[in-house]
């Protein structure tokens, strides 16, 4: 196992499963310096931990110097306006105002449309005879259902692209670049400037789309602008992001494993239930972060008020105790209880679509483009942990 901060972050993005075998192998909790933090690695610690009142989101909760307070900016200030650092009651009722939007009957009835966009993706990929799955398909098929979502028209699609790249290594990543501070700072204040004259435009003629919806409520329900940015950025973001690395994780599992691959084209109607299997063999979300309101055990060990803790999503999905042989690629396995999506307060709002996107992305795929291939000699992961997709996945057919 690698030392040295660089070596461990390419062993991490490379193949994590190995470290946190050992992690689970050798304890319920570990002291890290490196997130400064408490590792979670064991499934039903994970989800114990997602699910305790007694531990939050909200950063600005502080023990000691072993969790220095960051500077306040532009960026402290986004954290603070969105959800995934929110704890109730501002959670609960921000939560509230975009959760009739992914409800499994209104995702449901996005389907047509979902189908409608991977049909044209792969038709334009049929007629050139390869597949950057990525570029020309995992990433336009859910940014563009998002953006329709939101009512954003796909000219502007670059420019989202580019903002929520940006925003999404803000968010969740723990190891940036020296440089990723002030990329964030500017595509947050580009991102803030576009979608405030957007807000102001929704208020005076309002479409049929979910940012019309929200700047529409009731004076006594209003949002504002602050609330209402913290909402679009994070529905943008967890929009396509995840998804994005669900397709692309997911293909790469299939043509690892042949076996599921043939199980899947045999009955392709299985597709949809195979979508969970391919969640926990390869997590889109590796680490979940909370923050202890109080002193508190966890996972058997003695915590302070304001410390931090890592749930290991992606080491809970690989844990023995919650999954007979879990480096198998299982598409038997019945119901799948993994922590992709996390659990309790948090769970993730988009997983219904994230799930019917990937299950259409699949099985169009599979059925378009049956014969696909890999077109490379190793596959080249983003340079992030939290969030596990690849950068480039060429396909030859």
């Amino acid at each position: 196992m690698a030392t040295d901060v660089s070596a461990l972050q390419e062993e991490l993005r490379e193949d994590p499963y190995p470290l946190y075998r050992v992690l689970r192998e050798s304890g319920r909790a570990h002291w890290s310096e490196l997130p400064r933090g408490w590792l979670i690695p064991h499934h039903s610690d994970v989800v114990a931990v997602l699910r305790d009142p007694r531990l939050g989101v909200d950063r600005r909760v502080r023990s000691d110097s072993r969790c220095p307070h960051d500077r306040a900016s532009i960026l402290d200030k986004q954290h603070d306006q969105t959800l995934f650092f929110m704890d109730p009651p501002a959670h609960t009722r921000l939560r509230e105002r975009v959760r009739h939007a992914f409800t499994p009957r209104r995702v449901e009835a996005l389907r047509p449309r979902i189908q409608a966009i991977a049909e044209e993706l792969l038709e334009a990929a049929a007629s050139r005879g390869r597949l950057e799955l990525i570029a020309d398909f995992a990433y336009p098929l859910p940014v563009r259902v998002i953006a329709e979502l939101l009512g954003i028209p796909a000219d502007d699609l670059p420019l989202l692209r580019r903002w929520s790249d940006d925003l999404a290594v803000l968010l969740v990543e723990p190891f940036k670049d020296e440089d990723a501070d002030a990329r964030c700072e500017a595509s947050l204040t580009e991102m803030r400037t576009y979608f405030e004259a957007v807000f102001s435009e929704r208020r005076s003629a309002p479409r049929d789309d979910l940012v019309s919806e929200l700047v529409g409520a009731e004076p006594a329900d209003a949002l504002d602008d602050d609330e209402l940015f913290g909402l679009v950025s994070l529905v943008l973001v967890a929009g396509h992001e995840t998804t994005t690395n669900l397709i692309g994780n997911s293909v790469l599992a299939l043509l690892r494993n042949p076996e599921a691959r043939r199980f899947l084209a045999v009955d392709p109607s299985r597709t949809a239930d195979a979508v969970d299997e391919l969640l926990r063999f390869e997590s889109p979300v590796q680490v979940a972060q909370r923050i202890a309101l109080e002193d508190c055990e966890v996972a058997g060990q003695r915590v302070r008020r304001g410390d931090r803790l890592y749930p290991l999503l992606g080491s809970a999905n690989r844990d023995p105790e919650a999954f007979p042989e879990p480096d198998r690629l299982d598409f038997r396995r019945g119901e799948v209880r993994h922590v992709a999506f996390g659990s309790g307060r948090h769970f993730c709002l988009g997983a219904a679509l994230a799930r019917l996107e990937g299950a259409v992305a699949l099985e169009t795929l599979m059925r378009r483009l049956p014969s696909f291939k890999a077109d490379f000699e190793k596959p080249v992961w983003r340079q992030r942990l939290v969030l596990r997709g690849l950068e480039t996945l060429p396909l030859r057919f």
